[in-house]
């Protein structure tokens, strides 16, 4: 019996595995403890949809990238903390969705929450969306930080995804402890192999990326 149950859970596991391209994983598959909350499968996000290629809340990453974040994570919970994973890979097919969504300059529903001091029509030319994301390579992850003891998310002084200088990692004008928390992010993370995008607090990219290539595989 245990034999047929090893071989069973033995088999789910390969199959679950073999749909991803090699060198991928489900951070899910191999760590519990970080909290999975992927806002482009929900439609709290700045276009106030469910993303084209996001299915499910599975977390996709390398398996470098996914190792480099299992560390961090093991170092934020001896400080009484956990990581919150709002994106990991994302399909290239997303980025399009995003690049499309830019073009409707009609569709502002979520504005006043992520981008109400910009125009619609300059988030391209400001950089806040792209033809290409780093995230397609599979080994970049948008993060926070949650207090264990109490379950709350830690005040970083903006929404993810927030469009404005505010989002810049050591923008000046925070609070005293959003300013902590944001170092806190930033040195543990660091220590651990990823590289900060400095415009935005919540971004980081493995520093020893194994992909180069853009995928385009779905989330599911």
């Amino acid at each position: 019996m245990r034999v047929l149950i090893f071989f069973l859970t033995f088999t789910f596991f390969y199959l679950n595995k073999s749909e991803l391209p090699e060198g991928f994983i489900r951070l899910n598959d191999i760590d519990s403890t970080i909290i999975i909350d992927l806002k482009y499968n929900t439609q709290l996000n700045f276009t106030g949809k469910i993303v084209r290629g996001y299915r499910s809340n599975s977390a996709i990453l390398s398996e470098d990238a996914s190792t480099a974040l299992i560390n961090a994570q093991k170092d934020f919970n001896k400080l009484g903390y956990s990581l919150i994973l709002y994106d990991g890979y994302r399909p290239q097919r997303a980025v399009d969705f995003f690049v499309q969504w830019s073009k409707n300059l009609n569709d502002t529903i979520n504005k006043r929450i992520y981008y109400p001091n910009i125009k619609k029509s300059e988030l391209f030319k400001l950089g806040y969306i792209a033809y290409k994301s780093g995230h397609s390579r599979g080994s970049t992850v948008d993060v926070s930080l949650v207090e264990i003891s109490t379950g709350n998310e830690l005040d970083m002084g903006t929404v993810f995804d927030y469009f404005g200088v505010e989002s810049h990692t050591f923008f000046d004008k925070l609070s005293e402890n959003q300013k902590v928390n944001r170092l806190l992010l930033f040195e543990v993370m660091s220590r651990n192999g990823f590289k900060n995008y400095p415009k935005e607090w919540w971004h980081y990219t493995l520093e020893n990326e194994p992909f180069q290539k853009y995928f385009d595989f779905p989330i599911k």
